[in-house]
């Protein structure tokens, strides 16, 4: 099986996903031929850094053999970047610019980027740099202020869904709205890893279709079972048994993170039904049938509050920070239950 995410990696600015703002203004400035002699590129992993990197170099019109990539996570050294300070000053073979393309600039050391400064002062004119990194924050200010920054925004979930659905479809792969939108979750705003993900699944599918439960037995998610019996015993606040849910989802290891983010998402959608019906056909789109039945089962219910959703939301925020990441999940459960609201 083709590793997905090389395959379909974008190669024109018309298959870049979810970084318009991005792509707009780097195309305006090559139209124009006002084009930065170096650009930094700040973003979360698998946001799409390094093929737009390659798609303006190509749009630039240099060609391969004057593209140079390099890992700044093993070629650090002064002496790495003193090399290609006497590298830059040779002409371009066929092209009109050379582009360096240098991925994960951040880990360089601080010899390492003085050196690389002097050359940022004044490059040859056939030079183009394009840094790339995903911790912006250690990148030296003296460096930021020399280059034109460009800030990747993680794609949103629905982006990812389509692309997913997408590139199932190309493979041959039919993809449940459920199926779909879990990976799209766990891929947790990158599309190399949502990729990934699609790319396991289908490697241990035995047909050509997949379907949510498929995904959640591959990839280790909390079961759509187990979110709606948290959901259903704590709207019907049943202390113990919401509790007990919490306690089996610990012991199988599944990431809270993970869990409280699905449970967010279902109560969102039986929110969204229970005050406004019209909102139901948009819901139905994006969940399985037997995600709408119960989301509208609870809707109708109309136990849900806006006190219950603030309380979820409020655990979620503290998943990430607790030593026992399922202790805020236990509070939250303890305060509704509690609560007389």
């Amino acid at each position: 099986m083709p590793v997905l995410y090389r395959t379909y990696r974008p190669n024109k600015w018309s298959e870049v996903m979810g970084q318009d703002h991005i792509v707009e203004a780097l195309k305006d400035s090559i139209a124009n031929k006002r084009i930065a002699h170096a650009f930094l590129f700040s973003g979360s992993r698998g946001t799409g850094k390094t093929s737009v990197a390659r798609i303006l170099a190509k749009a630039v019109e240099t060609k391969d053999e004057d593209v140079y990539e390099i890992d700044a996570a093993s070629n650090r050294g002064i002496d790495d970047i003193r090399q290609l300070r006497e590298h830059v000053s040779v002409l371009p073979f066929s092209s009109p610019f050379k582009v360096y393309i240098i991925d994960e600039v951040h880990m360089l050391s601080k010899d390492a980027w003085n050196a690389l400064l002097k050359t940022l002062e004044e490059p040859p004119k056939h030079v183009i740099f394009i840094l790339a990194t995903t911790e912006l924050g250690k990148v030296p200010e003296t460096i930021v202020s020399r280059c034109q920054t460009f800030n990747f925004r993680k794609p949103s979930r629905e982006i990812i869904r389509k692309q997913v659905t997408s590139i199932g479809k190309k493979e041959g792969i039919e993809l449940d709205a459920g199926a779909a939108d879990l990976i799209a979750l766990l891929g947790d705003g990158s599309f190399r890893d949502a990729l990934g993900m699609l790319e396991k699944v289908m490697s241990s599918s035995k047909d050509k279709k997949i379907s949510r439960e498929e995904v959640e037995a591959i990839t280790g998610a909390p079961r759509a079972g187990l979110v709606n019996q948290f959901i259903e015993n704590l709207l019907g606040k049943n202390e113990d048994a919401a509790l007990k849910v919490l306690g089996e989802t610990d012991k199988a290891g599944i990431s809270m993170n993970t869990f409280i983010t699905l449970v967010l998402e279902k109560t969102r959608f039986i929110l969204l039904v229970q005050h406004s019906p019209a909102s139901g056909a948009v819901v139905k789109e994006r969940v399985s049938p037997d995600d709408w039945e119960f989301i509208s089962a609870q809707a109708n219910k109309k136990l849900l509050t806006p006190f219950i959703l603030t309380t979820l939301l409020e655990a979620a925020e503290g998943v990430g920070r607790a030593r026992i990441e399922v202790l805020p999940l236990e509070l939250a459960v303890i305060r509704v239950c509690s609560s007389i609201n």
